[in-house]
């Protein structure tokens, strides 16, 4: 089923043409990414879509009872209401429809409505229809639904009656997605839905989305993410989209093939154009060819002469060197407590890092990976051991939020002022390498957008030519292929690297190893990302072991340890067999339930019982037990199964 069809639209800023002719199609289940440059018109078409934002012309159909939801990349919840409370906002019509129940019930055990027979069959059969409709709207899993979300969401560990006034930023914005996941829409649109979210987290909505039953419309420049939830990609460029087939890696694989294909097909054009030519100018005004020659010419003027094949916009350009190299040990810390007023996050925290390392900072949000950047930069105090730079070791520091460019100051000028003595001309060219060009460099610092200021301080972090960088979520706000320049552009950086990402593919492309920071220090893994997963895994089911020989009696309590290892996992197994057995237990309760229920409300259209007030009573007591008992095994069925996830 078509959902949404956009057709020939255009839409204007102004004078300025922002979309043309922009051409998509939905269906059900589809699986649609929107990618392209930052300003190409990605977040306006998503608003057009959605409403937000009208249009110049063009059109947008969809069927009448479609709905669509939209979060946009910059959207927080705000209200004051509880955390369960606003969630609960969704199903507002379930919540209606089961107090109507209850009353119904209430009614039905009413001796003056058990006493009037049309009376009462009228109320029977509005208890029966609205009860089949209250089970086909979820009414009996709307809770489970609400803790499974939140708990994906990380809020697992909250008091559900929080207020949402007193939550962070990120937490808002996560609130603000869980909602819109719980409202369920034909059509769910989000634009940037991975701001704010740990891996972990990034781990679970990917899960989620690939279960949708309904049509994804998503911008991302998370490349991992895309991969795994998309089936369909529309390339935002020069005003208009094309459209590709795949995930992100697929879209990049055919893209790079249709352009080659159409240069080939452009060159071999224009180098037969080039012989028609030729021969035309020898031998149009030779007598015995100049049949052949006109000939040639009429079929010259029908060609339709191909354009070039444009390949990809211009791109940021820029590289790290460094001024002098560092001495071997550039980083240490040793017994490092860090945090806020005298209250500790982490603490315990160990670790070298030496020359040509490069070091992802790994760990949930708010365990403190920026507070531990900003204590080795020396913007935190410690709070307790002691941070040690080794020799030469000069330090370049990247700030996520870019709390340093709020200046009035005008982009040309924010960087002279640091490089008084360098020309104009030099600065002016460094800048345009990261896309400054023209009256760009003259626009004030303070009202550029996420994605300039991300690529201006990266300009700032490149003159500087450091040779320990430490970055804070470098990748955030910039665009994918501003994404590739900055990997490429670290992975020739001869200096050391020490770095907070949730950029999955960013991190496997950089790390050579991985810090881990939990509340109660950091375990270092001696690889990329993929290979500090691998070991996760294997450190779930397996103490490390010591590299050391060990004496007889240390070898047998590592046999026993190993035992007992074994046991836990014929345990853990056994348990998860007991966790599926459970389930279809479960499962097989719940249908009897249903039928149960069933069975029952069809004896209490049964004149022999309906006019039977005790055994009205009885059944309808019956039944709502029965529907209290399929409420709580499917809430224990939801924390089986987030328990074998």
């Amino acid at each position: 089923m078509i959902l949404l069809q956009v057709n020939q639209l255009t839409k204007y800023f102004g004078a300025e043409l922002i979309l043309s002719n922009i051409k998509l199609e939905i269906q059900t289940r589809d699986r649609v990414a929107l990618v392209g440059r930052n300003g190409a018109g990605k977040s306006t078409l998503l608003k057009v879509i959605s409403g937000q934002l009208s249009y110049d012309s063009g059109d947008i159909i969809k069927p009448k009872d479609i709905t669509i939801g939209y979060l946009d990349q910059h959207t927080g919840l705000q209200s004051d209401s509880s955390i369960w409370d606003e969630m609960l906002t969704v199903f507002a019509d379930l919540l209606v429809m089961e107090k109507k129940l209850r009353s119904l019930e209430l009614q039905m055990a009413d001796e003056a409505n058990y006493a009037d027979e049309v009376r009462y069959q009228k109320i029977l059969s509005e208890y029966d229809q609205l009860q089949i409709d209250f089970k086909d709207k979820g009414g009996y899993q709307y809770e489970a639904d609400i803790r499974s979300v939140l708990h994906g969401l990380n809020f697992h560990d909250f008091d559900y009656s929080t207020k949402i006034s007193t939550l962070s930023g990120g937490q808002k914005t996560r609130l603000a997605l869980g909602k819109l996941l719980l409202s369920k829409p034909d059509l769910l649109i989000l634009d940037e839905p991975t701001n704010h979210l740990d891996i972990e987290t990034l781990t679970w909505l990917e899960q989620y989305l690939q279960m949708y039953d309904g049509a994804i419309l998503i911008v991302s420049h998370d490349r991992y993410f895309l991969d795994k939830v998309v089936n369909q990609v529309y390339e935002c460029s020069q005003r208009t989209l094309t459209k590709f087939t795949g995930n992100y890696s697929q879209y990049l694989i055919q893209k790079a093939e249709n352009y080659e294909r159409e240069l080939k097909m452009y060159e071999k054009q224009q180098d037969e154009i080039a012989k028609m030519k030729d021969f035309i100018q020898k031998n149009l005004a030779r007598a015995s060819t100049t049949k052949r020659a006109q000939s040639r010419r009429k079929a010259l003027d029908k060609i339709h002469v191909m354009d070039r094949p444009q390949g990809d916009e211009k791109s940021a350009s820029f590289s790290f060197t460094i001024e002098k190299q560092s001495g071997n040990e550039v980083l240490s810390a040793s017994d490092l407590t860090i945090g806020y007023q005298s209250e500790p996050i982490s603490k315990n925290i160990n670790f070298r890092i030496t020359r040509a390392d490069s070091v992802a900072l790994l760990g949930p949000n708010g365990v403190g990976k920026s507070t531990l950047l900003k204590t080795i930069v020396q913007m935190l105090p410690s709070l307790n051991g002691s941070i040690r730079f080794g020799t030469n070791v000069s330090v370049a520091y990247y700030d996520q939020e870019q709390a340093n460019l709020t200046s009035n100051k005008r982009v040309l000028n924010e960087l002279w002022d640091d490089y008084p003595t360098m020309p104009e001309k030099e600065i002016r060219n460094i800048l345009g390498n990261f896309l400054f060009s023209g009256d760009d460099v003259l626009k004030p610092v303070s009202t550029l957008s996420g994605g300039e200021k991300a690529r201006l301080s990266l300009a700032k972090l490149m003159m500087k030519n450091a040779n320990f960088l430490i970055l804070d979520e470098p990748t955030n706000h910039l665009d994918l292929d501003s994404k590739e320049i900055l990997e490429n552009a670290l992975i020739d950086y001869p200096g050391t690297i020490l770095f907070v990402s949730h950029d999955r593919y960013f991190i496997n492309r950089l790390a050579s190893k991985v810090f881990e920071l939990s509340n109660h220090g950091i375990v270092e893994y001696l690889g990329d990302y993929d290979y500090y997963l691998e070991k996760k895994e294997e450190l779930l089911e397996l103490q490390k072991g010591t590299t050391e020989q060990k004496s007889l009696a240390a070898r047998e309590q590592e046999s026993k340890q190993r035992k007992n290892s074994y046991e836990q996992d014929k345990e853990l197994k056994k348990l998860e067999r007991q966790r599926k057995r459970r389930i279809d237990e479960i499962q097989l309760m719940i249908e009897t339930l249903e039928v149960e229920v069933a069975n029952k409300e069809l004896q209490l259209v049964d004149p022999e019982v309906y006019t039977d007030h005790t055994k009205v009573a009885a059944l309808t007591t019956e039944i709502n037990q029965a529907i209290e008992e399929i409420e709580a095994l499917l809430e224990e069925w939801t924390l089986l199964e987030e328990e074998m996830s």
